[in-house]
């Protein structure tokens, strides 16, 4: 005897009324159930209902006329339905059989055949079925969800490493659409070979990477620092693949960087002051001698010409004294909006002279609207005027090429690039630093200053070279959103 607890609402598609009557009877009369049963007979009617989801299951008749119930149950799922549907036919076919259970159906009945055994067992199992089917789609759009919309970039590769599957967050890092990223491999964006060599040692030996840090280039060239992490994971038929996550920690690296040359910076001027103190102490006492053995020696030729060389270098240890003290302390700021082009035309005209003798190319490129930013220009003409003599002081060969780019978007920027001889990895690391230089004859204080005016205007600055290629500085500032809004 059947005992049943089903409770459901069904629609029956069945254009012989007839039929809907004997297979209404049959369903009514299954024990302990409660069902609401409708009928429909049209086929546009009924793939509405379908569409509207309002019942809980569909017995869908084979024949409906010009069309079929298997072109009905196609046009159904396409639309969006997820209910199940049971198949009647009036006599058995294999090969509809089939097509039914590839098509979507979840059971196939021939009338002729029914009682209320079978279809308790059929309606249970379809229900049954289409609630664990449902399941695991909410399940899966879940954590779809989650893959397209989390802030890393998340991917699924095979062994190889080549892309399966990519988040929106992984074509916005990398700058490649999806179809293009399908085509490459995850050790194609590596820049160092290390990191690579690094990365395929740990997958393939122990089958997971955990937070290594790399660097890698997007479609436009850009130099990202990453960290990423990678495990091999089971698909189907036991085939392994690939799946991972990569977070940018790029705008955290420079900040790191910026602080770090404050404070270096810092200690500097704090050495700086302590030793111009004491140096200016005997400074001053020596000054003064010079200007009492001056008295006594005025009719003295010789002694004179001595006294005027002590002076002369008294001055110059002064003036010197002077300039390491203004490089170390914080720029004194007169704030104000100006055009960024404006400012690097004039810092350009200043040094127009040392290009003209070189013979170096200049390029420039501007955008078409005017870049305003809050800076002090005159102390920001200074360091563009030095960042543009340190690049034609780089430049050793008679095809030289210095170009300007300013950039609006996504922040005000200018870019300084030279095909000069570039600059070492290690020595790029200390670039800012005071007293460093690679100058037979120079003090290291030019940069140094270039980066205490840049930060005293609120911005920032990058350095990319490459040996024997050359530099590009990237100087970045922040908005003028008070110019912005008008």
């Amino acid at each position: 005897m059947i005992v049943s607890n089903l409770q459901a609402r069904i629609l029956i598609v069945d254009d012989d009324e007839d039929d809907y009557l004997i297979t209404s009877d049959l369903i009514r009369s299954i024990p302990s159930s409660g069902f609401i049963i409708n009928w429909c007979y049209s086929y546009k009617d009924a793939l509405e209902l379908m569409k509207s989801r309002t019942n809980d299951i569909y017995f869908i008749d084979y024949r409906l006329g010009a069309k079929t119930g298997l072109d009905l149950l196609k046009e159904a799922i396409a639309a969006g339905c997820e209910e199940p549907v049971i198949l009647l036919t009036g006599k058995g076919n294999h090969t509809v059989d089939m097509e039914a259970m590839r098509v979507g159906a979840m059971d196939y009945l021939v009338k002729g055949e029914l009682n209320e055994e079978k279809l308790e067992r059929s309606i249970r199992y379809a229900l049954e079925r289409s609630a664990s089917v449902k399941a695991l789609r909410a399940n899966e759009r879940k954590y779809r969800n989650m893959f397209e919309r989390s802030k890393d970039m998340v991917f699924t590769a095979d062994q190889e490493g080549c892309f399966n599957d990519v988040n929106n967050a992984t074509t916005d890092l990398l700058g490649y659409t999806k179809e293009e990223l399908l085509q490459i491999c995850v050790y194609d964006l590596f820049i160092q070979k290390r990191d690579e060599e690094r990365f395929r040692y740990l997958f393939n030996e122990r089958q997971e990477v955990n937070d290594l840090e790399v660097e890698i280039r997007t479609k436009q060239g850009d130099h990202r620092i990453c960290i990423i992490s990678a495990s091999l994971e089971s698909g189907n038929a036991n085939k392994g693949y690939m799946q991972g996550i990569v977070h940018d920690i790029t705008n955290l690296k420079k900040a790191e960087k910026a602080t770090l040359q404050i404070e270096k910076l810092a200690a500097t001027g704090r050495l700086v002051r302590t030793l111009a103190h004491e140096v200016r102490n005997p400074l001053n006492n020596i000054n003064l001698s010079v200007e009492h053995l001056r008295e006594e020696t005025a009719n003295n030729e010789n002694g004179s010409t001595y006294l005027e060389i002590i002076q002369r270098n008294s001055n110059r240890i002064g003036a010197l004294i002077t300039e390491l003290l203004n490089s170390s302390r914080p720029a004194e700021m007169k704030m104000e909006s100006h055009v960024l082009q404006s400012i690097m035309d004039e810092s350009i005209l200043e040094a127009i002279d040392r290009l003209t003798l070189q013979r170096i190319k200049l390029e420039i490129k501007y955008p078409d609207t005017p870049v305003m930013v809050s800076v002090d220009k005159e102390k920001l003409k200074l360091a563009f005027s030095n960042i543009l003599i340190n690049a034609t002081e780089a430049i050793n060969h008679k095809q030289g090429r210095i170009s300007v780019v300013i950039n609006y978007s996504p922040d005000p920027s200018i870019v300084i690039s030279d095909n000069g001889c570039g600059i070492s990895e290690e020595n790029i690391s200390r670039l800012f630093e005071p007293y460093f230089t690679s100058k037979r004859n120079g003090m290291g204080l030019g940069l140094a200053s270039t980066l205490n005016i840049i930060q005293s205007n609120k911005g920032a600055i990058d350095v990319k070279s490459t040996l024997n290629e050359g530099t590009s500085f990237i100087i970045t500032f922040p908005k003028n959103h008070d110019l912005t809004e008008q």
